[in-house]
């Protein structure tokens, strides 16, 4: 007996109106020092944008602290850690946030300063998750995650300076498919 294949499913469109919030790309106020803005684009295989994305950020505050409950130490006051977006007709998305501190990992070893990006979208059955570094940071060197990328791709993974903060935009496949971790 030979079954045919089973139909596949596919998630949304429903992120750009039931998942976002008003302040939901602020991790800190528009007013904050030091905040700037990361921005990016989201393609799909075919360099086309993604329309109907969502974008989700988790970060440290700037002294390395986060804002849940597992950490003890809290983060800054006016400090959420945690921003969405979702992406816009050409695929574009934007967070306003201050740059993370550094954390450790799980085996107490330092990483340096990064920002998690969780993308879904319509065909996308589970998140993809990935890692933004800034361009300028020196431990960038040292961070144990980012050794572990095969060199040839680790740009894919580091954002660009720009005049307002840093642009990091995300290939979902093909040539130049940004690195996605499995969590």
């Amino acid at each position: 007996m030979t079954l045919g294949l089973t139909p596949s499913q596919t998630v949304g469109p429903f992120f750009a109106h039931c998942l976002p919030w008003p302040d939901g790309p602020y991790v800190v106020d528009e007013h904050t020092p030091g905040a700037f803005w990361l921005r990016g684009r989201i393609t799909d295989g075919a360099g086309e944008p993604v329309p109907d994305g969502l974008v989700e950020s988790w970060q440290a505050d700037p002294d390395g602290r986060f804002a849940h409950p597992d950490d003890p130490r809290g983060a800054g006051v006016e400090f959420r850690g945690f921003g969405r977006c979702p992406t816009d007709a050409a695929g574009y998305w934007a967070i306003r946030t201050l740059r993370p501190g550094r954390v450790p990992d799980a085996a107490g070893r330092p990483q340096a300063p990064h920002i998690d990006l969780s993308i879904l979208g319509r065909g996308l059955l589970d998140r993809l998750v990935t890692r933004v570094y800034l361009p300028d940071e020196p431990a960038n060197a040292e961070d144990p995650v980012l050794a572990g990328v095969d060199p040839a791709r680790r740009g894919t993974l580091i954002a660009v300076a720009t005049a307002d903060g840093f642009r990091f935009d995300v290939r979902l496949r093909g040539d130049g498919e940004t690195v996605f971790f499995s969590v």
